[in-house]
């Protein structure tokens, strides 16, 4: 939906991107947040959360030490006594925000990272992982997605809330129960956005979805275009973007 020819290159071409320092943040947020409901419920604090920081950071200076590398780029090696501490920095206001969110020791999730996948009645395959699952002592469940970004202003919240409805829509298909209530928790500004999905609109996106399979089907056979706006500044792919000088490469033959 930003833009079709991100998508191929993404997608289907697969092509190297290099991820950002902000994407690597988030990454380590998540994982700190999922390993911190393996902890009794009295454990689950902020003091935790933080020496749990330290742990995957520690990790992933041994297991992906290109992502660690960027992480530290523009720490200044000479000036900073603890480059740990410096990477760690900008990391702790994201968690200080999650808990001023909610308190993780009154919360027990059903479950965490949780893969889900459906085959709608066209036959078309639908997958994605959802942040968190709570299901109520009465059964009501509640999916929960982690945002370590600002959220959205005013008008700006229809693609966050596609992405829940999707998967609400995931959900519904499999265990069939129309979620409850949908929560976004954004730490960088400590906002929360709530969200009760009806049967409509769970059809609704799921006609989307169809005709965004469509869409990608047409381009398949016509081209995907690229279309520019404020994010292209923030693009792996200005090199192989027309809009930029670039040059696509040739479409990898597709299955049949």
């Amino acid at each position: 939906m930003t833009c079709p020819l991100l998508y191929r290159l993404r997608v289907i071409d697969k092509l190297p991107e290099r991820p950002s320092a902000a994407a690597l943040r988030g990454t380590l947020v998540h994982s700190v947040l999922e390993e911190l409901f393996n902890a009794p419920a009295a454990r689950r604090t902020a003091d935790t959360a933080t020496t749990l920081i330290s742990e995957h950071w520690d990790r992933m200076r041994v297991e992906a030490p290109v992502d660690a590398e960027i992480l530290a780029e523009g720490i200044n090696l000479e000036e900073t006594a603890d480059i740990a501490d410096a990477v760690i920095a900008p990391i702790r206001p994201l968690l200080e925000a999650y808990f001023t969110l909610e308190d993780p020791r009154r919360v027990e999730p059903h479950a965490r990272e949780m893969g889900v996948s459906t085959e709608l009645p066209s036959g078309l395959s639908l997958r994605g992982f959802i942040d968190r699952v709570d299901i109520s002592p009465t059964g009501l469940v509640r999916l929960v997605d982690y945002k370590t970004g600002r959220s959205p202003g005013a008008g700006f919240e229809a693609k966050a809330l596609f992405q829940m409805r999707f998967y609400a829509l995931l959900w519904w298909r499999t265990a069939d129960q129309i979620p409850a209530r949908l929560e976004l928790l954004y730490f960088g500004d400590g906002q929360r956005i709530s969200y009760e999905p009806t049967e409509d609109e769970l059809r609704a996106t799921e006609r989307k979805i169809m005709a965004l399979s469509d869409a990608i089907a047409r381009a398949a056979m016509h081209g995907f275009t690229a279309t520019p706006s404020a994010l292209c500044s923030w693009c792996s792919f200005q090199d192989a973007c027309p809009e930029f000088g670039g040059h696509t490469p040739p479409l990898p033959a597709l299955p049949e």
